[in-house]
């Protein structure tokens, strides 16, 4: 058996050891989450096994409702807010996004791509919206002032916020832009070598890839406007 885990475990402690050290409070964090990924990623090495027999698209689609649901539950603790919003962002935007791939053909049905592919396209809307949502939070904060008197001028309370969603959306795009900015050249893609390990043509490689990156542009825009906009909608502000 590979242990290579556990020797792995030392990238962990050493953050671990600068959080106790510089009291950085997110410690408990740290541990429980790094034990919490060794065991979620064991179980689900076992369960795509089972996954990746299913033929029925339905099921399938359960699957990923599943998944949505987790992550939904995932954002709202980590942002503090009304889990109707994390879910209906992540929903509509994984719906959207994974309907143009298989639509187009760009991905199949077929479990062993539909399920990772799904994964990733939820993974990226939960870490896009809780970006863009603290965003949000600490620019509404910051242009409390400027918020009021646009409101005091007549503005409607969308006009009020457009500059702050603005905002929002933009850093959240941030880390995407820095991906297609140093993808090949910093940033080596692990599909397109594991592909090419496997004997591929690099065109067919790089075109697998590219679909993959691109798709990530838009679920990550379909993220942070959907999440900044039902933010604002379902709290009033």
């Amino acid at each position: 058996m590979n242990y290579s885990f556990l020797i792995s475990f030392i990238l962990v402690l050493i953050p671990l050891i600068y959080a106790y050290k510089a009291n950085l409070g997110i410690e408990k964090q740290l541990i429980i989450n790094s034990i919490r990924a060794f065991l979620q990623l064991l179980a689900l090495g076992y369960f795509l096994i089972y996954i990746f027999k299913i033929q029925n698209l339905f099921i399938l689609i359960a699957v990923l409702f599943l998944m949505i649901l987790y992550s939904s539950y995932i954002a709202k603790k980590r942002v503090n807010t009304n889990f109707i919003i994390p879910f209906l962002t992540i929903f509509l935007a994984t719906s959207i996004i994974l309907s143009i791939v298989v639509l187009t053909g760009l991905i199949s049905t077929k479990p062993n791509e539909f399920i990772p592919i799904g994964g990733m396209i939820i993974g990226n809307a939960l870490n896009t919206f809780t970006l863009s949502i603290e965003r949000f939070k600490r620019e509404t904060e910051i242009q409390k002032e400027l918020i009021e008197t646009y409101i005091a001028v007549g503005a409607t309370i969308k006009q009020a916020y457009f500059e702050m969603k603005k905002q929002s959306i933009k850093a959240s795009l941030i880390p995407t832009i820095n991906m297609l900015q140093t993808i090949g050249i910093v940033a080596i893609p692990g599909i397109t070598t594991g592909m090419l390990l496997a004997g591929a043509d690099p065109l067919t490689a790089i075109s697998y890839q590219l679909v993959i990156i691109y798709m990530l542009v838009s679920i990550n825009l379909f993220s942070s406007l959907f999440g900044v906009s039902f933010y604002i909608r379902f709290n009033k502000l």
